[in-house]
């Protein structure tokens, strides 16, 4: 059999390349193939046991067999409309990886309801350090697909601990300056209470799970992925 593997982040700068095919016996496991990229690419062990794992943009685990023509992922740890135009709210991707700069105003009419008293948006946004260090500017990477999935996901399950409504997420890739918007939630509810918790839990659990990273490039020409 053959799988592709895709490759990402500080795996990417390991192998090389960002995907690769590789043959497989009958009988393959997401674990077993890790072991087969590890003995191809000993750099590769020191992320052992702090992955996660995908097949077909699902997560999976260690032991999930592998089929014929199957995309698996091995996700590091993650980093913790057209702008030419206006976006009106059935335009609007409520969950979305893009390299355009964000614009919260869409997604707030997107989200908000006549039922809703409250509409919470978080930016985060990139700032000029890190601890003590400068940053000059960030580049983000995502496996765009699977991780708008992770979005859509991750407002399910926020709806099923509080009374919300609507949700959008956005998530920006590419070099973004300081300043400028990195991630945006926005989430509507009949009160602010749920609002404020199902943001700040969304956009935690984003940093945790969803497969976006994040290289620093330092104001004095050093660079490296954050996790």
């Amino acid at each position: 059999m053959q799988v592709t593997i895709r490759f990402f982040a500080g795996h990417r700068d390991i192998v090389g390349r960002s995907e690769q095919i590789v043959t497989i016996a009958p009988d393959a496991t997401v674990g077993m193939v890790w072991e087969q990229l590890v003995a191809a690419y000993p750099r590769l062990a020191g992320y052992t046991g702090r992955l996660l794992y995908a097949v077909n943009q699902e997560f999976s685990t260690l032991d999930s067999p592998l089929h014929d023509g199957d995309e698996v992922a091995f996700i590091p740890p993650v980093s913790g409309g057209s702008p030419e135009r206006e976006v009106g709210v059935m335009d609007v991707q409520p969950y979305l990886v893009t390299n355009a700069p964000i614009d919260p105003a869409p997604l707030v009419l997107f989200v908000q309801t006549a039922n809703d008293g409250a509409v919470v948006t978080f930016a985060g946004v990139v700032r000029n350090h890190f601890d003590d260090r400068s940053t000059a500017y960030l580049i983000y990477e995502a496996y765009a697909d699977m991780a708008a999935k992770v979005f859509a996901q991750l407002a399910d399950e926020a709806r099923t601990r509080w009374r919300i409504g609507k949700v959008a997420v956005h998530h920006r890739i590419g070099r973004l300056e300081i300043g400028e918007t990195a991630v945006l939630v926005v989430v509507a509810a009949p009160h602010r209470g749920p609002a404020f918790e199902a943001a700040a839990f969304i956009m935690d659990r984003i940093k945790e799970v969803a497969p976006i990273w994040k290289q620093e490039h330092w104001a004095d020409g050093e660079r490296e992925w954050r996790e």
